[in-house]
């Protein structure tokens, strides 16, 4: 078999591995996947190595699975105003847009110049199989490129999908690019936010099977694995260099795993992307504030001497789910486990690295903890807990103090929405700290969404601060009844917190257009820009900023340039 075929391979497990323990892999790959100088993807015949889990692999060498954010905007966010300013004309020009998502029409008008040309540069199709190694992109060992010129040859043939085959099967990722970037279209009174940038797309390949069955993922939901999503905006980046254009990356893809500090693997790849010269990351910050899916404790844990009760409603019965207790570093926790008929796992004696399974009998129902520190950093405490056909009713968890230090409280979030068989939920679930990762990024440009027919937040926009008290999200872009076009050519109104990202990143265009492209500030990249874009935000009078759920207030990139120039 070729890399090409064991990478996309159910039958291989995909293990992220970081440079610096190279020298502590005992069991040789089967094939390698570099993604920079700190992380490669090793991939392993599953049939010759021990079973997934986190006892044998670790929780960050497990890709998790991330799932898309959603179900006048420009006016409003003064994007119209610095395309239609004489002076400025601010339209992306010489900016390239990247997405990383599930592709892209790229037979649509609004992805053309007005001669009937692409303004795609790249894609990468994950899915597709390579026919010979000159299809593979440089640096890459799956997939498929398709270059600009090849794409132009594909429009001008009769059936473009025989020289390009590549799909869009969702619209997600159409719908994105023609908000952050879609050419003007005077009958439709339609423009994208940056309707003369240059596109780089990547179409994710669906996440392998057996990672699926490992986190309990419905088989209706749409997930993408996190290496493939790595690779992808290292792709992106090659591009950006290759070509010497400045880049901005829309990120429009989440999920509930990990501590939600700004720490992790893919967090930590997107700060040094995005702390790049020339180089803008934005990430929409979900659509969980309402799911219900996230808990904590406010108050000192155990400060009773006790335990804090924590309850889960399993609606009907499941093939299973999973939850992650996270705890600041110093601090250390343990849990036991009450089943529904009152039948109790006892906390573990260990809980600084431990492993525990237990089958309860009546429900009959396998539950297994592991107790780990995650992170280069900090080493923060996880505890990670996966219910085996789980039985509906009430599963509590009792969280105990081992360590009172600095009396930090604990996070427990349960999977993202649509990534759960059936409903599952705390009773008492807290609606801030529901940015999805890696939305809680130091770096990037974290974007929460907001109604504009009314100003109002919108409801599910995942809330800040982040676990390590850090202002997230940045500010709020439109994310309600925003106009798109979709896979077939058809104009529609989207919703969700990834909406918000693309207009961002349209905005991020143009601020780039103007800083990097005609050389006012060559300095530019996401902390740059987030700041130029903070300063400008349109900001209520009755309301204190920063907030969990504004951050800094809405998206004015009119008013932030006007703050920048001073005119």
């Amino acid at each position: 078999m070729t890399c090409d075929e064991k990478i996309r391979s159910n039958d291989f497990y995909d293990v992220i591995v970081s440079t610096e323990s190279f020298d502590r892999i005992v069991e040789p790959p089967d094939c390698v996947q570099p993604i920079d100088d700190t992380y490669s993807v090793f991939y392993y015949d599953r049939d010759r190595v021990a079973p997934l889990s986190i006892e044998n692999y670790t929780y960050s060498a497990i890709p998790k699975c991330l799932g898309l954010l959603d179900t006048t905007a420009l006016e409003v966010s003064g994007i119209l105003q610095l395309q239609t300013q004489p002076a400025l004309s601010l339209k992306g020009q010489g900016v390239l847009v990247g997405f990383v998502d599930t592709g892209i029409a790229y037979e649509n008008a609004c992805f053309r110049r007005g001669d009937g040309s692409t303004r795609i540069r790249a894609i990468w199709d994950q899915t597709a199989e390579a026919q010979s190694e000159a299809e593979l992109p440089e640096g890459f060992s799956y997939g498929r490129e398709y270059t600009m010129e090849t794409i132009d040859r594909a429009l001008q043939s009769g059936n473009p999908h025989e020289i390009v085959p590549q799909t869009d099967e969702d619209g997600h990722g159409t719908v994105l690019a023609s908000i952050a970037c879609g050419s003007e279209d005077l009958s439709a009174n339609f423009t994208g936010a940056a309707p003369l940038s240059d596109i780089l797309v990547v179409k994710l390949k669906p996440a392998k099977q057996y990672l699926r069955e490992f986190f309990f993922i419905p088989e209706t939901a749409q997930v993408y694995q996190e290496n493939d999503v790595m690779a992808g905006v290292a792709y992106l980046e090659k591009k950006a260099q290759e070509y010497g254009q400045p880049l901005v990356i829309c990120i429009g893809l989440g999920m509930n795993n990990g501590s939600h500090s700004g720490a992790g693997v893919l967090s930590e790849y997107l700060n040094s992307i995005g702390g790049r010269w020339r180089r803008c990351v934005v990430i929409a910050s979900g659509n969980e504030a309402n799911a219900r899916h996230h808990f904590t404790e406010r108050e000192s844990p155990g400060k009773n001497g006790g335990g804090t009760l924590v309850e889960i409603n399993v609606e009907q019965d499941i093939p299973g789910f999973y939850l992650e207790l996270w705890a600041r570093a110093p601090e250390l926790f343990a849990v036991s486990i009450r089943a529904p008929g009152g039948a109790l796992l006892p906390a573990a004696a260990s809980r600084n690295i431990a492993h525990q399974a237990f089958s309860f009998t009546f429900e009959n129902t396998r539950v297994e903890i592991d107790y780990r520190t995650v992170g280069r950093t900090r080493g923060d405490q996880l505890v990670f807990v996966r219910f085996e056909r789980a039985v509906r009713g009430i599963w509590t968890l009792n969280v105990y103090p081992d360590t009172t230090i600095t009396a930090e409280s604990f996070h427990v979030w349960l999977p993202m929405s649509g990534m759960l068989h059936k409903d599952v939920y705390f009773l008492k679930p807290d609606p801030d700290t529901t940015l999805t990762v890696p939305s809680a990024a130091n770096i990037p440009i974290t974007v929460g969404g907001y109604r504009m027919s009314d100003n109002s937040i919108y409801l599910n926009s995942g809330r800040g601060y982040t676990a390590a008290s850090a202002v997230k999200p940045d500010f709020t872009a439109p994310a309600v009844g925003v106009q798109g076009v979709g896979r077939r050519e058809n104009y529609l109104t989207a919703d969700g917190t990834s909406v918000a990202a693309a207009i961002t990143a349209g905005a991020c265009a143009q601020i780039l257009e103007w800083g990097a492209v005609r050389r006012r500030d060559l300095s530019l990249n996401s902390v740059e820009i987030g700041n130029i874009l903070i300063r400008g935000c349109d900001r209520d009078s009755g309301r204190s900023y920063p907030n969990t759920s504004w951050g800094y207030g809405r998206l004015d990139v009119a008013g932030a340039l006007e703050t920048l120039t001073g005119s």
